[in-house]
């Protein structure tokens, strides 16, 4: 594994030429370490200001809300857990001398391509993205559902063994340690990736219990909920303009952080990410409540692949499964 120190080094200089040459406007990154965060802590950023500042306010870490996609005082985004060091934050870099603040290590938990949807981000002209292996599968979904143009992006893979200290639960079964469709990759991988038994593994828990049981489960989960929607501040793939939680002509979700409407907006959440979402985790990573969101879609992602052998984001030439029907599909689930 090369040293992240190394990788840091040939990062900032990739980044510098990529703006030097012009092949680049706007360098999307880790960097500028922000403040200790835990789940009861909130932070309030800095106003963010394109084009004119280099670097992005430090997200959000509490339980704040928000309608709209752009990063402010009244909206959630991902904190770095209570462990003693502070984690890089999202930067957005235009100036080649600039490209110094930039960080690589094992604190780089935010998945950056959340960002590539926003408007104001895409004002600022071809943009380069540093992605981690588990990252650069939301850029497959994204090319896939026509919201990005892949051409129009500069990918930077960062060889990864993983968040967090100790390692993030996510990382302990991660198969794409190496980003592989990268336009250039940082880093050089040690031993082996693990396998997706590995990962399916963390739901046998939860899933041996009886429907009475992970109902329970879930209804004790959700009772924390505070309706502060970071977890779809955070989600790449959660780029409605308008969410269905916003909407009151007619209410189709309950606004307030009760039973019923902490049911429908998650439950909701999760059927709009089936066979969709590509396990980066942020969701649980930003819940203030610390609520296990990630078990929630990882269920779903594991009957998309038991029942039509479809993984988001592993092959960009596998059609999605919305969308797509074959004389394969399995039919056995239906009743």
């Amino acid at each position: 594994m090369t040293e992240p120190g190394a990788m840091t080094q040939r990062l900032r200089e990739t980044c510098r030429r990529l703006l030097e040459e012009g092949k680049v406007q706007v360098v999307i990154g880790w960097g500028g370490a922000g403040r200790l965060a835990s789940p009861t802590q909130a932070e309030s950023p800095a106003p963010l200001s394109f084009p004119t500042q280099a670097e992005p306010p430090a997200p959000l870490s509490g339980a704040a809300g928000g309608a709209g996609r752009l990063a402010c005082p009244t909206q959630a985004e991902p904190h770095a857990p209570l462990s003693g060091t502070p984690a890089p934050r999202p930067v957005f870099i235009t100036r080649a001398e600039d490209a110094e603040k930039l960080e690589w290590n094992d604190r780089c938990f935010a998945n950056l391509t959340v960002y590539l949807t926003r408007k104001e981000v895409k004002a600022l002209g071809k943009a380069a993205v540093v992605v981690k292996g588990c990252d650069e599968r939301s850029l497959v979904v994204l090319e896939k559902e026509s919201q990005i143009e892949r051409g129009s992006l500069h990918a930077i893979g960062m060889v990864c063994e993983g968040v967090g200290t100790p390692r993030e639960a996510k990382c302990a079964g991660c198969e794409v340690r190496v980003p592989r469709f990268a336009d250039e990759t940082i880093g050089e991988a040690e031993g082996a990736a693990a396998s997706a038994t590995a990962v399916a593994s963390r739901l046998d828990g939860l899933m041996a219990k009886s429907p009475a049981e992970r109902w329970a489960f879930w209804t004790a989960e959700f009772a924390r909920c505070v309706k502060c929607y970071a977890c779809r501040q955070v989600c790449p793939l959660c780029y409605c303009e308008r969410c269905i939680a916003d909407k009151n002509r007619p209410v189709a979700i309950e606004t307030s952080a009760s039973a019923r409407g902490n049911f429908a907006w998650h439950i909701t959440r999760a059927f709009h990410l089936a066979a969709r979402c590509i396990g980066c985790g942020e969701c649980s990573r930003a819940c203030p409540a610390g609520i296990p969101l990630g078990l929630l879609n990882q269920s779903l992602a594991q009957a998309t692949e038991e029942d039509f052998g479809y993984r988001p984001g592993m092959d960009p030439k596998a059609e999605p499964v919305f969308g797509n029907w074959s004389p394969a599909d399995k039919e056995d689930f239906i009743r």
